[in-house]
Parts: structure tokens; C-alpha cells; sequence
């Protein structure tokens, strides 16, 4: 965030000056500060963004460069270096020297002495994600860059590294690119300046150390750009449209009604003054990125979704997206482990709490809908239901805290995805047995609150001692529920807590979506002719019954677009979205016979598994349950 480094660029000039010309490392690596480090937006060819690092002087024979193989918020191997081509080390003559490669993230230079700057050409993940990687893990798009002449996402870890116990120097980073360029940084501008044709603009930004300069990405080129206020947070929204679909300014008034309703949720927690939230917009066809989601980062998060959602499910994807992520400022900002505050890039440890990074945030990102009324119970219990679902089919024997220490690994990380559905009923059932301790005074949000007391963003927490920490500071009903369901391999009983509030899980009537009912998806496929068809229990779907759908009616197309087996995906996704109100156009075929059904998407309902008030509730349940949802 922008307010913790220098103010002014003279502020950054006289601290520069301040400095000696080398500063000895424990390893009596001796360097000029800051490192001085550049991205040439002007000079991209075969959409490859040329990179420069100047790090002064050394003293040691030899030095070692790395970009990262795994970055903070992701739990899997992105391997950045692969990205890199025409990697050179150039002497103070501007002489190639030689470069050891020595995996995919890293290169030794021997007679470092002569070392005067790297230079290497960047490719964008987001192109080559699309084309079907180059092998091996391929970054999440969010995480991963894109270099095109209309926009330029810049999550720096795909552009710049670091040399070995060299990561707690200064970096400054100059970003070239075209005068008309719209530019968004949450990293501090020292200077700005302008070529003498007026055709493109160099701004230098400051970075204290490697991690804020993996910690805050950017976003250039044909953006616009929305700042407002919610309260003392200063909000930036820079969205990236191709197709100008949507702008910050047609989402300003969702993002603005979310945040507002988090920082009354959060009350004394909230612990940053800025937030920046990137959205690049897909355009949908083939060449264009697909890990819809977002990234969070410390105090700013990038987001890739669909430029082709309508603007209700926009607003209802950023709402539940961008929410979670700004649920991070709780943990890891201010609630985090030695595995985190000293993260190794090249070679991560992990916490044994992916339970309360992943799991707590999505929690919170849930339970503040409902606590602030931006959704009604049902459609809390709703997402609470669908949780329970999905879960069910990720393994539910496994150690949660095992496999959250061993996450790169098989078979932990086919488990990962869990993190967001068991994770986030681990945050519930223990935010109701605080309630029921407490007699409803407290909960899993004042447990983040003391937790943030306690350590804060500069203070990490002992892993192995947490679960022991938070027992000592609640209730010994939670050192069973960690025994037992955390640390331990039994299954949830879900009804056993929510039955504390007054609940049950049982068969009712339950709102479903358009694509599935009741987490079972509507329709198969005969991939020798091409097609895509709904099954017989379209018929128990309340809003697909309405139109007269039957088992066996063929989707031939959807908003006009011919359905095929390779944008089935894409389509099906995209009536996955529909929120009720959505214009709905599809093409169906019966018997040989074209049906065409255009009407706007109403709620659908179906018989299913769903949380439902128990006919013997007891007032003491019921004043409980208002306690958990309301706080």
C-alpha cells in the first residue's frame, strides 16, 4: 500500500543519498542500493517484454538470480523462469559473461565482480496458458502476466526476481510505455518522465524489499480507471473490457455497497488505508485466459472473469470474489506464520492452517453477505449447502492440517479446492461453538480480531503452536472439534452444529441454478455426434419445467451461438451465470424439430438436500442462531 513507503520523491532522494554506495549482506555480498531494475513496454516483440537488472557492484565471485517457482496465495508450482528467453550477463565492457542455467528459475554467474547489469525477454503466461503451456504447471491467471498492445497485466514476480540474500534490498523499478497508456500501480510512483517526442512515459516506482515488489501488481494500456472512498479506505478499480462490456465506473456503485458492507462486518480489524482491485475482463474465445478467479495479494487483488457475464452476475461474482480476497487483510496480513512472513520463493514450506487462510476468509467472505443483508438466510444456507456438497466429494478423510503442510504434493494437492468448501465449514463450526460457549458474545471474528491483537502483520505465529493458542484463548470444546475433524481425519457431522442453532440438513424444497440441480448436473453429451443434451431431471427443475424442457432435448445454441463440443464449456458456463432477471435465448432440438425459448430467467427450485429450520427449535436455538448470523 502506498502510504507505508516515502511520500514524495525528494523524501526518496535524500534517503538514497543516505546510503553508502554497498551494503554488506551476512554473506558479505556487497551491493549499490536500491537494485534498479526496468520493463520496457515500448520494445515487446512476439508479445516478449524485455526486462533489465542493474544491481550495482558485487564483491563475490558468484551470484545467483532466481525468479520464483511458487508465489504467496498460490498453492502450486507456477515455475516463472520458464517465461524467461535470451537470459544474458553483461559485463561493465557490455560483453557477454557466462550463465549457468541451473533449473528453470535459476541462473549462477560466476566472476560477478565484472557483473554490470542481466537482460532477458519475458513472455506472457496469459497467451501461452492459452495455446496449452509449455510443460508442466502452468501460473492460474491471476497470478500470471499478460503482455498485449491493449493492456499489460504486470504481476511483477513474472518479470522480476531477486538474488540470493539479496531479497530484503531496495528495488527501484522504471516502467516504459506509451504517453496514452492509462497506468495503475499500488506500488509508490517516486517520478515520472516523458520522452522528448512526447510518445511515452517512464514512471519509476520504489519497493523496500523483493516482497513488496511481488506484493503489488499493475495493470497498463486501455483501462479505465474508478478511485473513491469507503470509509478511510481509498479504493482503486482498474478494469481492463476489450470489448467495453463492462467499465469501473458501471461497477463502482457494487464494489462500493461490498466494501462498505465488509468494513462494518470487520469494525476494529480492517488495518489498511488503500485497496486496489484489478479485474481483467476475458473475452471468451479460444486465445483468451481461462482461470477465472483472483489472487490476492497483501493489500490489492488481480481478478480474471468473463467479459461476457451479464451485469448482475458480474456483480454477483465480484461481490463473492473480490470479497474473499479483501478478507486477506485479516489473514495473512495480520494473522500469519514464519512460513509465510519468511516465504522462500524457491523452495516454500507451508502452514498447517490452510483451514484459517483459505478457509476462515471464505467463511467470512460468506457469512458478511448475510450478516450485512446483502443476501437473505435461504441464500446463505444456500452457499452453506453447496459447500457441504462439494466437499463430500473431495476426500473428507483427510487430515486437514496434513494435507495443507504438504500441498505441492500427491495427493494433497488434488485436495486442495477444499480449502474453499471443508475450510470454510471448519470456520462455521467453530464460529458456532463459540457462540454456544459464549452465550452468542463471541465468535470466530472476535477469536481474528484477539489473534490480530496479538500478532499483527510484522509478528508471525509458530505453527505448530496455534491450534494450542487459540484453545487457551477459547474453550476447551474446541480443542476436541481440532483433535477430532482439524489436525484429526474424522468427518464433520454437520447436523451435530447446526443443530445448536436450530437447524438440520434434510429434503426439501431448494433453490438450484440452470445447469444443475442440486449440485447434479442437467446434461450429457454424445461426443461422436457433437452434442450436448439435458437429462430426464430437467423435469424436476422448477424454471427449465416452466419452459417445457424435456430429457433428451438437444442444446443447439445459446444467445444465438451455435453450441459445439469445443465452446460447450464456455456456453454452459455462461447459462451458469444467468442470475434471475437474465435474458435467457436458446435453441433446443426435438425429434428433428427446432424449439426456441426466449424468456428472462426467474429463480428455479428443486426437491434436494438442503438447511432447514428444525420443527423443534427452541427459542434459546433460534436466539443463537440470530447471534451467529447478525453477530
Amino acid at each position: 500500500m502506498n502510504t507505508k513507503f516515502l511520500s514524495t520523491s525528494i523524501m526518496m532522494g535524500l534517503l538514497l543519498a543516505s546510503c553508502t554506495a554497498s551494503k554488506k549482506t551476512s554473506n558479505d555480498l556487497a551491493v549499490s542500493l536500491p537494485i534498479e531494475t526496468s520493463i520496457n513496454l515500448n520494445e515487446v516483440t512476439n508479445d516478449k517484454a524485455p526486462v533489465v537488472i542493474n544491481p550495482g557492484r558485487f564483491t563475490e565471485s558468484s551470484v545467483t538470480y532466481r525468479l520464483p517457482k511458487v508465489v504467496q496465495g498460490t498453492y502450486s508450482v507456477s515455475d516463472f523462469g520458464k517465461y524467461v528467453d535470451d537470459f544474458k550477463a553483461l559485463n561493465y565492457k557490455g560483453e557477454s559473461m557466462p550463465v549457468i542455467k541451473v533449473d528453470k528459475n535459476t541462473w549462477t554467474i560466476e566472476n560477478a565482480k565484472e557483473l554490470d547489469k542481466i537482460t532477458y525477454l519475458v513472455n506472457d503466461t496469459f497467451d501461452i496458458e492459452t495455446k496449452g503451456g509449455i510443460g508442466g504447471e502452468e501460473p492460474f491467471s491471476p497470478s500470471g502476466t499478460n503482455i498485449e498492445p491493449e493492456n499489460y497485466v504486470l504481476n511483477l514476480h513474472g518479470f522480476i526476481g531477486y538474488f540470493d540474500n539479496l531479497k530484503n534490498n531496495q528495488y527501484k523499478l522504471d516502467v516504459t510505455g506509451a504517453a496514452d497508456f492509462v497506468r495503475t500501480s499500488a506500488l509508490q510512483t517516486v517520478d515520472s518522465k516523458t520522452s522528448d517526442d512526447g510518445k511515452s512515459i517512464t514512471t519509476s516506482y520504489f519497493a523496500p524489499r523483493y516482497f513488496d515488489i511481488t506484493d503489488n501488481p499493475m495493470m497498463y494500456g486501455n483501462l479505465d480507471v474508478e478511485e473513491f472512498m469507503v470509509g478511510d479506505i481509498k479504493i482503486v478499480l482498474s478494469v481492463y473490457s476489450p470489448n467495453k462490456v463492462h467499465s469501473a465506473a458501471s461497477l463502482k456503485e457494487t464494489v462500493f455497497k461490498m466494501m462498505q458492507a465488509q468494513k462494518v462486518f470487520l469494525g476494529d480489524i480492517n488495518s489498511t488505508p488503500r485497496y486496489d482491485i484489478y479485474l481483467y475482463l476475458s473475452e471468451g474465445n479460444e486465445d483468451s485466459p481461462k482461470g477465472f478467479g483472483a489472487l490476492e495479494h497483501h493489500t490489492s487483488t488481480v481478478v480474471v472473469l468473463p467479459e461476457e457475464m451479464d451485469e448482475a452476475s458480474l456483480a454477483s461474482s465480484m461481490t463473492d470474489v473480490v470479497s474473499h480476497e479483501f478478507f486477506h487483510i485479516v489473514t495473512p496480513l495480520s494473522v500469519h506464520s514464519e512460513d509465510v512472513h519468511y516465504f522462500d520463493y524457491n523452495n516454500p514450506t507451508f502452514s498447517k492452517h490452510l483451514w484459517m487462510y483459505e478457509g476462515v476468509t471464505e467463511y467470512f467472505a460468506t457469512l458478511f453477505q448475510v450478516s450485512e443483508d446483502l443476501v437473505s438466510e435461504d441464500e446463505f444456507f444456500n452457499k452453506i449447502m453447496e459447500k457441504v456438497q462439494a466437499s463430500s466429494n473431495m476426500n473428507d478423510a483427510m487430515s486437514f492440517t496434513i494435507m495443507s503442510e504438504n500441498v505441492l504434493k500427491a495427493p494433497y494437492k488434488d485436495q486442495y479446492t477444499n480449502v474453499y468448501q471443508k475450510g470454510a465449514l471448519i470456520g462455521m463450526c467453530i464460529d458456532i461453538l463459540m457462540r454456544e460457549e459464549s452465550n452468542g458474545n463471541r465468535g470466530i471474528l472476535s477469536l481474528m480480531k484477539e489473534l490480530s491483537n496479538k500478532y499483527g502483520k510484522n509478528k508471525p505465529f509458530e505453527d505448530d503452536k496455534l491450534i494450542d493458542e487459540i484453545v487457551a484463548m477459547t474453550y476447551p470444546s474446541l480443542r476436541e472439534f481440532f483433535d477430532a475433524h482439524v489436525i484429526g481425519d474424522i468427518p464433520i457431522n454437520y447436523n451435530e452444529f447446526l443443530g445448536k442453532v436450530g437447524l438440520e440438513i434434510g429434503e426439501g424444497e431448494v433453490e438450484t441454478g440452470y445447469v444443475q440441480n442440486a449440485g447434479n448436473l442437467l446434461f450429457g453429451a454424445d461426443p461422436q455426434k457433437g452434442q450436448v443434451f439435458f437429462i430426464d431431471d430437467v423435469e424436476n427443475n422448477s424454471f427449465w419445467k416452466a419452459q417445457g424442457v424435456q430429457g433428451n432435448d438437444i442444446l443447439k445454441a445459446i444467445e444465438g451461438e451455435p453450441l459445439t463440443m469445443l465452446n460447450a464449456n464456455r456456453l454452459l458456463q455462461k447459462m451458469n451465470m444467468w442470475e434471475p432477471g437474465s435474458e435467457v435465448n436458446i435453441t433446443l432440438e426435438r425429434a428433428g424439430k427446432n424449439i426456441e425459448i426466449k424468456t428472462t430467467a426467474t429463480p428455479a427450485f428443486t426437491m434436494g438436500e438442503g438447511i432447514f429450520e428444525k420443527a423443534d427449535a427452541t427459542e434459546a436455538q433460534k436466539t443463537l442462531k440470530s447471534a451467529w448470523l447478525k453477530g
